[in-house]
């Protein structure tokens, strides 16, 4: 089992609504990636969206008793030392995933159902600048 870098705010509580972020990936040899985390139950039981300058390509995945699992995975250019807008409307059982304004994922779930925490996520020696975290309900 994998554990990841991830900060959550502690004073949040949303069920529906959207969570943003602008991220820089900076460097990193295994990983140069960069996420958000939505309805967060505690730092073993989220969903994440990440964008992954490496690959060029935008995941969504599920952690549950800190097992990551990858769920949806959409190939989009993600560039090195520039700054990149990922953003995750979530409203019922829908999440949306958008890099720069476009969409990457639109995918269904009902793991996590119940209001949880937001925050950022990122991975292995990722070197990730984040600014104007914004997030608020539906």
């Amino acid at each position: 089992m994998a554990t990841f870098p991830i900060c959550l705010k502690d004073d949040t509580s949303l069920k529906d609504g959207f969570v943003e972020v602008k991220f820089k990936p900076i460097s990193g040899r295994e990983d140069q990636a960069g996420g958000l985390i939505w309805r967060a139950q505690d730092a073993n039981n989220y969903y994440v969206a990440r964008a992954n300058a490496l690959e060029n390509n935008v995941t969504i995945y599920h952690t549950i008793n800190g097992r990551r699992t990858e769920k949806q995975r959409t190939r989009m250019t993600v560039t090195l030392n520039q700054w990149h807008t990922l953003r995750v409307d979530f409203i019922s059982s829908h999440f949306t995933v958008l890099l720069d304004g476009k969409s990457a994922i639109d995918w269904e779930d009902t793991t996590f159902t119940q209001a949880g925490k937001v925050g950022l996520w990122t991975k292995a020696d990722s070197v990730t600048a984040f600014d104007d975290f914004v997030y608020s309900a539906q």
